[in-house]
């Protein structure tokens, strides 16, 4: 496992506080504030802590204040339920006395079922395409005058590989359809632990989705005229998964309005099997837009 891949590992082993009551740190992934993704996978570890053991199986959460990259964050387990199959909690993440987040997390107890799944699209392997560092590089390179954030966002060593399908340049972004599919994996090996595993899933969820909305509008993150951050997140577990095994994110964008982006995705596994589901909308506002808002 390679130190970035630790890092992430040891963010998601929240300390104890007080029963019902955790902690977690936090890291600069080069954006203005907490990585949407670190918050809800550190959220669904404080959930786990708290139940029988039993495996995940849906998320529904709410991005509430943009969080401080140097504070760590508090997380509040609210035991809702606990049945026969069904288990649920309800997370709140805080920093400075404030909810950055809220979060309902069901639990369901293993069991078998009628069984059926969408096709993964037919997309060139992962061994095939070049990662997402390697096209970063190549983009600075051909922008060289850009800002220190966006510089570090670009070059920083992540706890997930990336690699394209279809890539797409947010220096000199330009119109594409509202879909693309990237495969992903952690960048090493993870230890042999279902609800890691999981968790780290949650965390890499949260990448690449709010991009698939701006895509239409040939629209980049890094603009100066943008304000984008993700709203709201849910996720689905509908099989066991190996995170540190290539996994295929499919993404499409049904719909953008009123500064808001629809985004949805499918993640398969190399065999493919169908093992999430995610639809996330995104504040995506143009402040050179007539009528557009502020935060």
């Amino acid at each position: 496992m390679n130190r970035i891949l630790q890092d992430l590992v040891n963010l998601l082993d929240l300390e104890t506080l007080e029963v019902n009551l955790f902690r977690g740190q936090s890291r600069d992934l080069g954006g203005k504030s907490v990585f949407g993704g670190q918050v809800i996978g550190q959220a669904l570890v404080a959930a786990g802590r708290t139940t029988d053991g039993d495996p995940p199986h849906s998320l529904h959460a709410y991005f509430l204040r943009p969080g401080d990259m140097t504070l760590p964050i508090v997380y509040e387990v609210d035991r809702v339920r606990d049945g026969r199959t069904f288990t649920t909690r309800r997370v709140q993440a805080i920093q400075s006395g404030h909810p950055i987040l809220t979060m309902i997390v069901s639990f369901q107890r293993t069991e078998a079922g009628l069984e059926h799944q969408a096709t993964m699209p037919d997309v060139p392997l992962p061994d095939r395409l070049e990662s997402s560092r390697d096209l970063n590089d190549a983009w600075l390179h051909s922008v060289p005058d850009v800002s220190d954030r966006v510089f570090h966002a670009l070059t920083r060593e992540l706890a997930i590989e990336f690699k394209p399908v279809s890539p797409w340049n947010p220096l000199k972004p330009d119109v594409r359809p509202a879909q693309q599919h990237i495969w992903f994996r952690a960048a090493g090996k993870l230890p042999d632990d279902a609800m890691l595993h999981r968790c780290v899933l949650a965390y890499a969820s949260d990448f690449n989705l709010l991009s698939t909305a701006l895509r239409p509008h040939a629209r980049s993150w890094f603009a100066d005229n943008m304000v984008v951050a993700s709203i709201d997140h849910a996720l689905w577990f509908h099989r066991d998964v190996r995170v540190d095994d290539w996994l295929l994110y499919s993404m499409d964008s049904p719909t953008a309005q009123g500064a808001r982006g629809l985004s949805r995705g499918q993640i398969f596994d190399r065999s493919g099997r169908l093992v999430a589901s995610v639809v996330q909308e995104s504040l995506m506002r143009d402040t050179d837009l007539p009528g557009a808002g502020s935060q």
